[in-house]
C-alpha cells in the first residue's frame, strides 16, 4: 500500500511538473535592454519571445535545457527552476561575429516607405484643413507601495581611521507609508489644441498643481512626450529623437514585419523597429500599420538606459476623412540602468546608481512619472480663428481658479483615494513649509536678486575684484512690483579699494506695453569698462555670486555713459533693443589714437545701437504675467549694429560695428551634451582700441605655469595672454563635447567636458594705436583641452594647450592651468 501511494505521489509531482508555466525575458548581458523576438528553443519545440522580449513556457523537465540563439550573440544555454517561476536569459554579445549590424527585409522595407510617402494624406495637420479638440491630461509621480519593502535598514557607514558608524535607517518604511496613503505629486490641466493655416495652438482651459495656488508655468509647458507620431524629430522628455518613420530613420533603424492583425475592423501590419546597431538608450517600438492607407493606427515606443521610458499612442478612425485621429496618449518613465545618479524635471523624480553597489537600494528608486492624455469634443473642418498664433501656449487668468466641482468631471478614476489624499496633503505641506514662497526667492536669486520689501538687492553688485580696483564694495538694486508694476528704478554704487574711486549708476524706466513687455529706460553711469569687449545688448542675465575672468583684468577705460534704449519682446520669437548712447572716455592706461593728423587721448563717442536675439525654433508661452520660453530649441542667433552719430554730442570718431553669434546645444538621452559657438564681429572706420575685438583672453603675462594658475571662464580663450591680440574683425569657433559624471569617490563625481577653440582676425590700421603694442590673428589662434568640473563642493580644475600658427617657443607657456568653479542652487 505504502509503495502505492509512493507512486502516486510521484505521478502527481509529474503532472505538476508537467504543467509549470515559466514567466522570462531575454535580455542584453551589457545594457540589460530586451531582445525583441529572440527565438526560444526547448524540447525540440521553438517559440519567439514579443517584442519586450518576454516569453511563456510551458516546462515539462526541468533537466531540458532551454537555448536562445540570436545573431550577433553566443547561444545561451538555461535551465528552468520549476521552484522559481520567472527566468531572466542574458545574451552575451559576439564579438568576433562580423554580423555588426541589424538590417530589414525588403518587404518590410518597402511597407516604411509608404508610411514615409503618405505622411502628408495621414498626418491630421497636412490633410485637414483645420481641427480642435479639448484634452485632459493628468500627470504624477508615484510609486507602487507593494514593490517597497518596510524592512528598517541598519546601515554601517565607514569612517577614516575610526570605528564604523552604525546608523539606523527608517527611509524606506517611512516612504513606503506615504505612497500608501498619496501619490508623490500630481497636476491636472484641460488644453485647447487648436490646428488652422498650418499653425498649432494649445491654450490651457484650466490647471491645478498640488501645492500651488499659482501654477509653475513652466511645468505647464513640459513636453514629455510629442502629440504627433509624425513628428520629426520625435521629442522624448524634451530631447529630440529621431523618426523611425523618416527618410533619415531608415538608415539608423531596421525593421521587422510580426504579422497582421485588425484594429477597428481594419487590416494592419504589425512592425518592430529598433536601432541597427544594438545598444542600450536608443528608441525601438511598436507600429501598427494600416494596409490600406499606411497610416499609423496604434504605437508603442520604448527606451531603455539610464531610464526606462514607455510612450503609447492610440488613434481613432474618421470614416468621413478616412483618417487615424489621436485617441489617447501614455507616457512613462522609471528607474534604468544607470552609472549615475539622475535628476528628472528638477529634482522631481530621482534615481540612484544602480550599478554602484557600495550603496543601499533606495526606495525612490520605485519611483515612476506617469502621464495620460485624453482628447474629447473633437471638431473637425470647421471655422477656427487662433489668436496669437506666434505663441504656442497661451495660459489666460481665468484657467487658474476653478471649483471642485469643475475638475469632478474629469476625474475617471474615482476608486483612486491616494489621488484626493494628494491634494489635500501638499496642499497643506506647501502652505506650512512655505514652498511656494521658497521657489518665488528661489527665482529671484537665480536671476541675481535678493527681494527686500519693495527693492531687489542686486547679489552682483556687493562684492568684487579685479587688479585695477581691487576690491570692490557696493550695494545696487531695483524695485520691484511692490512698488510699482508699470515703473521701476534701479541704481548701484560701488568703491574700489585700489583704486580709491567711487562708480555708480541709476537707470528708471516705463513699461508701456505690458504684453509685449516693452520698456522704455533712461540711464546715466560712471564706471570702468574692460577694453576691446563686445557685450551684446540681448543676452539673459545670468546670475554669478562672482565673475572669475575679470579677476586678472588691468586694463580699464573710465566711461561716463548716457544713455536712452528701449527694450522690447514685440516681435514674434525675438528680445529687440534700441539706444542711443553718448560716452565720454578716458583710457586708464597708456594709450593715444591717432585719426586724419589728430592725437586723441580721451575722446567722446554718440551712438545708435540695434540689437536682436532671434530663438526661430524655440516655443512660447503667454502667461497672465509675462512671457516664457518654454522649449529652448537651438540654434539661436543674436546680431547687433552700431552706428556712430558724426558732430552729435561732440562726437569724435565715425565708425560702425556689426556683431553676431549663433548657439547650438545638442542633448543625449544619455545626459551628455555637446555644443557649438560661434561668433564674428567687422568694424568699419576710426574706431579706437576701447572698441576693437580683444576675443575674451583669460591668461596671465607670468612666467611658469603655476603663476598663472587662476580661475576659468565660460567662453573664454584660456591660453590667449590679456593685451596679446587686438583685431577689427574676427571670427572664432567653440565646439565643447560634455560627458556624464564619473564616480572616483563618495561626493566626487567629476563631470568632464572636452573643448577645442580657435579664432582667425585682422587689424589693417594697427599704427593708429599708439602706447600698446599686439598681434593680429590672420593665420589662427588654436588651443584644445579638458574641463574638469565639478570635481568637489563645484570646484575643478581645467587644462588647455596653444597650438598652431601663434604657438609659443617656450613649452611651458602654451600650457594654461585653471581652476573651475560651478555653483549649483539646488533650485
Amino acid at each position: 500500500m505504502n509503495y502505492f501511494w509512493s507512486i502516486l505521489c510521484l505521478l502527481f509531482s509529474s503532472s505538476l511538473i508537467a504543467q509549470t508555466n515559466i514567466h522570462g525575458q531575454v535580455i542584453d548581458f551589457d545594457s540589460t535592454v530586451p531582445i525583441a523576438f529572440a527565438p526560444i528553443t526547448y524540447n525540440k519545440k521553438t517559440i519567439n519571445a514579443d517584442w519586450e522580449g518576454k516569453f511563456n513556457l510551458i516546462v515539462e523537465d526541468a533537466k531540458l535545457p532551454i537555448k536562445v540563439n540570436y545573431p550577433g550573440y553566443h547561444e545561451k544555454i538555461a535551465y528552468p527552476n520549476v521552484s522559481n517561476p520567472r527566468i531572466t536569459i542574458k545574451l552575451i554579445p559576439n564579438l568576433s561575429s562580423k554580423q555588426k549590424e541589424i538590417y530589414s527585409e525588403i518587404e518590410v522595407n518597402n511597407i516604411i516607405k509608404k508610411v514615409i510617402e503618405n505622411k502628408k494624406k495621414n498626418d491630421p495637420t497636412k490633410v485637414l484643413s483645420s481641427f480642435q479638440y479639448k484634452n485632459y491630461e493628468y500627470l504624477q509621480v508615484t510609486a507602487n507601495p507593494d514593490s517597497i519593502s518596510p524592512k528598517i535598514d541598519t546601515i554601517f557607514k565607514n569612517r577614516w581611521l575610526r570605528k564604523p558608524l552604525i546608523k539606523i535607517d527608517s527611509t524606506n518604511y517611512k516612504f513606503k507609508k506615504v505612497v500608501e496613503k498619496q501619490h508623490l505629486y500630481q497636476t491636472e490641466k484641460v488644453n485647447l489644441i487648436q490646428f488652422a493655416n498650418n499653425k498649432s495652438k494649445e491654450t490651457i482651459l484650466a490647471t491645478r498643481m498640488a501645492g500651488f495656488d499659482r501654477p509653475l508655468y513652466e511645468y505647464l509647458g513640459l513636453k514629455l512626450v510629442s502629440y504627433s507620431v509624425y513628428e520629426n524629430p520625435v521629442e522624448i522628455l524634451e530631447i529630440p529623437v529621431q523618426n523611425p518613420i523618416s527618410n533619415y530613420g531608415r538608415r539608423l533603424y531596421s525593421y521587422k514585419l510580426i504579422d497582421t492583425v485588425s484594429i477597428a475592423g481594419r487590416k494592419a501590419f504589425r512592425i518592430y523597429f529598433q536601432p541597427k546597431k544594438f545598444n542600450g538608450n536608443k528608441l525601438r517600438g511598436l507600429l501598427y500599420i494600416d494596409s490600406e492607407t499606411y497610416a499609423i493606427s496604434k504605437a508603442y515606443y520604448r527606451i531603455y538606459g539610464v531610464v526606462n521610458i514607455q510612450a503609447t499612442y492610440t488613434f481613432n478612425y474618421l470614416k468621413e476623412e478616412q483618417l487615424w485621429f489621436p485617441e489617447k496618449r501614455f507616457f512613462k518613465v522609471q528607474k534604468g540602468t544607470n552609472y549615475d545618479d539622475i535628476n528628472l524635471l528638477g529634482g522631481t523624480l530621482k534615481f540612484s546608481s544602480s550599478l554602484d553597489f557600495s550603496k543601499r537600494k533606495d526606495a525612490t528608486d520605485q519611483t515612476y512619472l506617469y502621464l495620460e492624455s485624453i482628447p474629447f469634443d473633437v471638431e473637425i473642418n470647421k471655422p477656427i480663428i487662433v489668436s496669437k498664433p506666434t505663441v504656442k501656449i497661451e495660459v489666460p487668468l481665468t484657467s487658474l481658479k476653478k471649483s471642485g466641482e469643475y475638475w469632478t468631471t474629469f476625474t475617471k478614476d474615482t476608486l483612486d483615494p491616494r489621488k484626493i489624499k494628494t491634494y489635500t496633503t501638499i496642499d497643506s505641506l506647501s502652505l506650512s513649509e512655505k514652498i511656494e514662497h521658497k521657489i518665488f526667492l528661489g527665482r529671484k536669486i537665480m536671476n541675481g536678486y535678493f527681494p527686500v520689501s519693495i527693492i531687489d538687492i542686486d547679489l552682483r553688485s556687493l562684492v568684487k575684484y579685479n587688479h585695477y580696483e581691487g576690491f570692490r564694495f557696493g550695494l545696487g538694486g531695483v524695485t520691484n512690483s511692490k512698488l510699482s508694476s508699470r515703473y521701476k528704478i534701479a541704481f548701484y554704487g560701488a568703491y574700489g579699494l585700489k583704486d580709491t574711486e567711487t562708480k555708480y549708476g541709476i537707470t528708471p524706466s516705463y513699461l508701456t506695453d505690458k504684453t509685449s513687455e516693452t520698456w522704455i529706460s533712461a540711464s546715466y553711469s560712471n564706471e570702468i569698462t574692460e577694453i576691446a569687449q563686445t557685450n551684446f545688448a540681448t543676452d539673459a542675465r545670468r546670475f554669478k555670486i562672482y565673475d572669475p575672468r575679470p579677476f586678472n583684468i588691468t586694463t580699464f577705460y573710465n566711461n561716463k555713459n548716457t544713455s536712452v534704449f528701449v527694450e522690447s519682446k514685440i516681435l514674434p520669437k525675438t528680445a529687440s533693443y534700441f539706444a542711443l548712447t553718448n560716452s565720454k572716455i578716458q583710457p586708464l592706461f597708456d594709450y593715444t589714437f591717432v585719426n586724419n593728423g589728430m592725437a586723441y587721448t580721451d575722446y567722446s563717442i554718440t551712438a545708435l545701437q540695434l540689437g536682436f536675439q532671434w530663438n526661430p525654433f524655440s516655443d512660447y508661452m503667454q502667461t497672465p504675467f509675462e512671457k516664457i520660453e518654454i522649449e529652448k530649441r537651438h540654434p539661436k542667433f543674436s546680431i547687433q549694429y552700431t552706428q556712430t552719430l558724426p558732430k552729435i554730442l561732440g562726437n569724435d570718431f565715425e565708425f560702425s560695428k556689426i556683431d553676431f553669434k549663433t548657439y547650438y546645444e545638442l542633448p543625449y538621452l544619455s545626459g551628455q551634451k555637446s555644443s557649438v559657438l560661434v561668433q564674428t564681429g567687422i568694424a568699419f572706420g576710426a574706431v579706437p582700441i576701447t572698441h576693437l575685438y580683444s576675443i575674451q583672453p583669460n591668461n596671465l603675462n607670468q612666467d611658469s605655469v603655476l603663476q598663472r594658475i587662476t580661475f576659468s571662464g565660460k567662453n573664454s580663450f584660456e591660453t590667449m595672454y590679456f593685451n596679446e591680440f587686438f583685431s577689427n574683425k574676427y571670427a572664432s569657433l567653440q565646439l565643447k563635447h560634455t560627458f556624464n559624471k564619473i564616480q572616483l569617490a563618495p561626493k566626487i563625481n567629476p563631470e568632464f567636458t572636452l573643448v577645442t577653440r580657435m579664432a582667425f582676425g585682422s587689424n589693417n590700421q594697427a599704427t593708429q594705436h599708439l602706447g600698446i603694442t599686439y598681434n593680429t590673428m590672420e593665420k589662427g589662434f588654436f588651443e584644445s583641452g579638458v574641463e574638469c568640473n565639478k570635481l568637489f563642493k563645484g570646484f575643478g580644475l581645467v587644462a588647455f594647450y596653444r597650438y598652431g600658427p601663434y604657438q609659443l617657443a617656450n613649452f611651458a607657456d602654451n600650457i594654461a592651468l585653471k581652476i573651475s568653479f560651478l555653483l549649483d542652487l539646488g533650485i
